[in-house]
């Protein structure tokens, strides 16, 4: 098999389910719009400042590597650095070789200057707009499905939820709840996603990434979550072996096709699993589980979607086959409307990976 090597992998159409807008920013532009509103960093060195976010990010805790949003969400308090930060995603994702991506954010960490949610929204949706149009002129088109995102530890995910479906025709195309998961059971956000159903409307649920089982159980079975946002201790159901054998819940998660969206180099910071070559990845891919590959949080990781296919490339001996695979699963995933996920599929993905594939 020819070598894969990471030029290429930029080159091919990659998609994306799992992104954070305040993970992903760009260490130069912390450092201006700190400047801006006076808020103190850890370094003023942009070079320095990445560092920094991927070493207080490789604590092994959840917890911890939460804390590093602290300055990220600090600088994102103005309509106009909300549009920038945005813009840029766009421009980072799309020169990647990123042809979709779906980027969430939680509306209510970007209040503290007065703005309102819709007003959030509008400019976080406004930039991405900006950034696929300069995207698309450069030769690389992009698009982008905004989720927002509610806090688990905090009580307005009704109020988000109505915030989404509010912007679901301005480019919001989905809804999630975020944060520490142990003590925030989804179950406490029960009504928001009862909402969403009957509003006929996309969510999916950061579960089973610090908390095991019970976390999945919930998500699918009492809230109805669409996706699950890692899901990677749904490996906590499957006993090993030749051939594995699957407990009722990871049956019904592979049966039901319901998508898990792994973040290989996150998982491994947050102790959800040890190494990328110990990352369960490996084995829910050759089970056939509907798996993805994502990013998480670009700056805390360092990271990008060509780099963590590279990483799965060198530690499970991966081609293009199953990097088509993972591609073509989460475009089957996205949460716009099934044309338009065809269309990419069909007119994008495979022509790409079919030269490479022969």
């Amino acid at each position: 098999m020819v070598a894969i090597s990471y030029e290429d992998i930029v080159k091919v159409p990659k998609a994306l389910l799992h992104d954070h807008l305040d993970g992903g920013l760009r260490p130069a532009t912390i450092v201006e719009l700190a400047a801006e509103v006076g808020h103190e960093l850890p370094t003023t060195d942009p070079a320095a400042l990445g560092v920094w976010f991927t070493e207080a990010a490789n604590s092994g805790s959840l917890e911890r590597y939460l804390e590093t949003f602290a300055h990220t969400v600090a600088v994102m308090q103005t309509a106009t650095a909300l549009r920038r930060v945005a813009r840029e995603c766009a421009l980072d994702l799309a020169a990647d070789g990123v042809v979709y991506a779906e980027v969430r954010f939680a509306p209510e960490q970007h209040l503290e200057q007065n703005l309102t949610l819709d007003e959030v929204v509008d400019a976080v949706v406004t930039g991405f707009r900006e950034g696929s149009a300069l995207a698309a002129e450069a030769g690389a088109p992009i698009r982008i499905g905004t989720l927002l995102t509610a806090m688990r530890h905090a009580a307005r995910s009704q109020e988000i939820a109505e915030l989404a479906v509010r912007h679901r025709d301005t480019g919001v195309v989905g809804f999630d709840i975020a944060g520490a998961e142990a003590g925030f059971p989804p179950t406490r956000h029960l009504d928001a996603f009862e909402y969403l159903q009957r509003e006929n409307f996309h969510f999916t649920i950061h579960a089973g990434e610090a908390f095991g089982l019970p976390s999945i159980w919930q998500a699918i079975q009492w809230c109805g979550a669409d996706r699950l946002g890692h899901g990677v201790r749904i490996v906590d159901d499957i006993t090993p072996g030749n051939p594995a054998v699957l407990g009722r819940l990871a049956a019904y998660v592979r049966d039901k096709r319901i998508p898990l969206e792994l973040c290989p180099s996150s998982n491994v910071q947050t102790g959800a699993a040890a190494s990328i070559a110990d990352h369960p990845i490996g084995l829910l891919r050759d089970l056939r589980f509907r798996v993805t590959v994502n990013t998480d949080n670009r700056l805390m990781s360092g990271t990008s979607m060509s780099r963590e296919m590279a990483l799965l490339v060198e530690a499970f001996g991966y081609g293009w086959k199953e990097l088509q695979w993972f591609t073509i699963n989460a475009m089957k995933s996205a949460f716009i409307p099934f044309d338009e996920r065809l269309r990419i599929i069909d007119e994008v993905i495979k022509p790409a990976y079919a030269e490479l594939i022969g």
